[in-house]
């Protein structure tokens, strides 16, 4: 059986793609030695060392929009306005309190120090810290204190950690890259129960921060930015460069590109489609690998 060290990156709601890569590597027949993952890369990839990928999955699949949107713990405060502890309480009732250094297979979670301006990596400790730490999307989640550190999500330098592999001689690096290049996608259908009864949703996504007013007929062709979108661009831009120089560094042996448009950061509500979007960018990725083999 070929082993693998598995390195899972940042993106949102996409890492539930991350799901899909798992499940056909396992279908396969790869042994999974290593994980090692950032931002929701990291809350898959723990959650998978520990034992509970089936769960976690399960419960996705089960989540509506209104589901997710009370999963929100808002506070608006200065540094973030969702402070993030209610989804892991939540995780918590099917998996338990876990320790890093007693899963099952090995497990690195990647956060950032945004005071001493350095990586920061959990390999040990407990496992529902080490992952809020590392989604913590500056501006959207507040950040965490630990001890001299405040920690934000390990996008901000390191979105794809292809360099923390411990390289066994007899494995493979597996990455999953959540930015890959947009394709297209069906439209997708959303019942009017769902429509009608959570309208507040949209507010996240829509937060002015561009007036409305339109003067000229420039203004007029410009398209109407949001709050939120100014930051999650301008972060998704970051780190594409960031990733992009890690794989040129580090280049891994099978690298696997989810498309950045198969879901939006928070519709963590379309599960099913996202983690069928991973299956699918695998088997790409592997019939390139093949096709390109001498």
């Amino acid at each position: 059986m070929k082993k693998v060290h598995l390195v899972l990156g940042s993106g949102g709601a996409r890492g539930m793609a991350h799901i899909g890569v798992i499940e056909m590597l396992e279908e396969e027949g790869y042994e999974i030695c290593e994980v090692i993952g950032c931002s929701m890369g990291a809350v898959v990839g723990g959650i998978y060392c520990a034992g509970f990928l089936e769960e976690y999955k399960q419960w996705l699949s089960g989540l509506t929009k209104s589901n997710v949107f009370s999963l929100f713990d808002f506070t608006f405060t200065t540094q973030g306005f969702v402070k993030g502890d209610k989804v892991f309480h939540k995780i918590q009732e099917f998996t338990g309190e876990q320790k890093i250094e007693q899963l099952k297979i090995p497990f690195t979670a990647v956060s950032t120090d945004i005071l001493n301006k350095k990586e920061v990596h959990f390999t040990t400790g407990n496992l529902f810290k080490a992952l809020r730490a590392s989604i913590g999307i500056p501006g959207v989640f507040t950040p965490v204190m630990n001890d001299d550190s405040i920690l934000v999500d390990g996008g901000v330098l390191n979105p794809l950690p292809l360099n923390l592999v411990r390289k066994k001689e007899d494995a493979i690096i597996v990455a999953v890259n959540l930015n890959g290049a947009a394709q297209y996608f069906p439209k997708q259908q959303i019942t009017a129960k769902e429509t009608d009864a959570n309208s507040y949703w949209e507010w996240l996504p829509k937060f002015p921060v561009i007036s409305k007013k339109e003067d000229t007929v420039q203004q007029k062709a410009l398209p109407k930015l949001s709050l939120f979108d100014l930051l999650n661009t301008s972060y998704d831009f970051t780190q594409d460069r960031l990733t992009e120089m890690m794989i040129e560094n580090h280049s891994p042996d099978l690298l696997i590109e989810v498309p950045r448009n198969c879901c939006n950061v928070f519709e963590f509500y379309r599960a099913n489609e996202v983690i069928e979007a991973g299956k699918n960018a695998y088997r790409k990725a592997m019939n390139a690998k093949k096709n390109s083999a001498p």
